[in-house]
């Protein structure tokens, strides 16, 4: 019964935040059939200065990290965010209905970070004094970059299999050679990977990245960036939630999967990153703190980086399902689960 009052209360305070709230008055705007339109090129615009802004506080936090001590939770927070891609866009797909653009889409998400949640973790973790390495916060981008790369690749070259097999007759796929037995050779894979760089989304956020590293964009980053932040997310989430309402309807025939996908992955995400975490502490010395958070943040998904990329990237993936499994319940699920991977990492290492 507690559980459920715990719930109960993590859910509403969720719905009580900007990011979840202006999704659901966006959805409510379109179910009234309001005629509140936000034009594309503003659209891109907000999208623009909200990835730079990720990038630069992500570069930030890498600049300043300890390189040796980073390198190896940085490996495995990359390593995490394209497992979780792999395994998650593969389990949704089994799903009679749930399309390949759409599962890669949502296991993008969740094996992106929540900043929202890293935070909590971080908070929790100082209200019981626990320690954890000031790098922490450089993970983030190791872990987000990988997975929505890896999403929007994956997703793109099941898109070209799909043509290919269209155009020939289905005999595309079985006249390749031995190097593309996935049906898309390698000059194919190779342009994907560079349009995926390429996309507006992905370079906003990569050479935020770079700057925030190579440069000293602290004060733009404090005077203009930081300030803007929120509101410009909350018009992002406003047009996230209008388009959704308009593709629900692609979503009701397979809404369980989506559900029962948002409510286990990310413990079994979770899981992975204590996993991950433990093996760098005995190779480092990585702290249970760090342990701790390096769980949290596999637990997470994405609500700041991942919407507006993937809504670029993939413009045909449905927001309905990849946003409403990772905000609507995947967030509130990982931040539930905060206090068993502190739990499990005072077991497994000791505080």
């Amino acid at each position: 019964m507690d559980f459920l009052t715990e719930l109960a209360a993590t859910l509403l305070t969720q719905f009580q935040k900007p990011t979840l709230a202006f999704l659901i008055g966006g959805m409510l705007l379109a179910a009234f059939g309001s005629k509140l339109e936000v034009p594309e090129p503003v659209y891109k615009f907000v999208v623009m200065l909200l990835l730079l802004k990720v990038g630069l506080g992500a570069g930030m936090s890498v600049r300043e990290a300890d390189v040796v001590a980073l390198a190896v939770p940085a490996f495995f927070a990359a390593v995490l965010g394209v497992v979780i891609v792999l395994v998650g866009g593969r389990t949704l797909t089994l799903w009679s209905g749930v399309s390949r653009m759409d599962g890669m889409a949502t296991a993008g998400l969740f094996g992106a970070v929540s900043a929202s949640t890293l935070a909590a973790g971080m908070a929790t973790l100082d209200a019981e004094g626990v320690a954890y390495e000031g790098f922490i916060g450089a993970l983030y981008p190791f872990m987000d970059i990988a997975a929505l790369v890896t999403a929007i690749a994956l997703a793109r070259m099941s898109a070209q299999r799909g043509l290919a097999a269209v155009s020939s007759g289905g005999a595309a796929t079985m006249t390749m050679g031995s190097g593309s037995a996935s049906g898309v050779d390698g000059d194919v894979v190779r342009t994907i990977l560079t349009d995926t760089f390429r996309s507006p989304a992905i370079s906003a956020l990569v050479i935020g990245l770079a700057i925030g590293v190579f440069a000293r964009p602290d004060a733009v980053f404090e005077s203009f960036y930081q300030p803007m932040f929120h509101g410009l997310l909350s018009i992002l989430m406003l047009i996230m939630g209008m388009e959704a309402w308009a593709r629900l309807s692609e979503l009701k025939k397979v809404a369980h999967a989506y559900i029962l996908y948002a409510v286990t992955a990310p413990i079994l995400h979770g899981l992975m990153g204590l996993g991950l975490g433990v093996v760098a502490h005995h190779m480092t010395g990585f702290s249970a703190g760090g342990v701790t958070l390096l769980a949290i943040m596999a637990a997470s998904s994405s609500d700041i980086s991942g919407p507006p990329t993937l809504r670029a990237a993939l413009p045909e993936a449905n927001p309905s399902a990849y946003v409403g499994a990772s905000t609507g319940l995947g967030t509130p699920v990982a931040i539930l689960s905060i206090p068993l991977f502190m739990a499990l990492s005072d077991w497994l290492i000791g505080f």
